[in-house]
């Protein structure tokens, strides 16, 4: 299954992406669980595409889930290559309809998101995860291990996805931080 993965780039979605605007807390779309996708829809392609555009002209932003930019579907990009925490990459990708089948290693990390621009906060997630997904366009299964910065990435997605933000799974105000850094 991870053979497709290694394979995929967003120059296969065969359209060229849209910069869009991306929501911020408390829009209604950014807590409410997105709606499972055909992978194939050619809307999706084009929202795959969008939000690989969005997230590339955003400074140190290493992931996108749809409903940040308003929609409520389980799309996400992800492309964590440039972060310094980050051990094990697969690359820029998009999934959809993501979810962890397996997750270990659980450690407390500071998170930070586009649409809470002005805080970040302390998250318990696991250190090593096993996803399982579909691609955009192709709809190929895919199923991916990894661990470190990209594991806590993925996680940080799929909860968008899930209709939960960061601020959702801190352990209480004092694990919560004015952000002192813009990028």
């Amino acid at each position: 299954m991870n053979e497709e993965l290694a394979d995929w780039k967003p120059e296969l979605l065969g359209v060229d992406g849209t910069v869009l605007p991306v929501v911020t807390a408390p829009a209604t779309v950014l807590s409410t669980p997105g709606a499972e996708v055909d992978p194939t829809d050619p809307a999706i392609v084009r929202l795959a595409a969008d939000l690989v555009a969005t997230m590339r002209v955003a400074p140190g932003c290493v992931g996108l889930a749809a409903p940040q930019v308003g929609v409520g579907v389980q799309v996400f990009a992800l492309d964590v290559t440039q972060h310094p925490k980050t051990a094990t990459t697969h690359g820029t990708f998009v999934l959809c309809n993501a979810r962890v089948v397996e997750a270990s290693r659980w450690r407390p990390g500071r998170e930070g998101c586009m649409s809470v621009p002005d805080l970040t906060g302390d998250v318990k997630r696991a250190g090593r995860v096993v996803v399982e997904a579909v691609l955009p366009g192709t709809g190929a299964e895919v199923r991916l291990v990894t661990d470190a910065f990209e594991a806590r990435a993925l996680q940080h997605e799929i909860d968008h996805c899930a209709g939960k933000l960061f601020l959702d799974r801190v352990a209480g105000a004092h694990a919560v931080y004015q952000r002192k850094v813009y990028l």
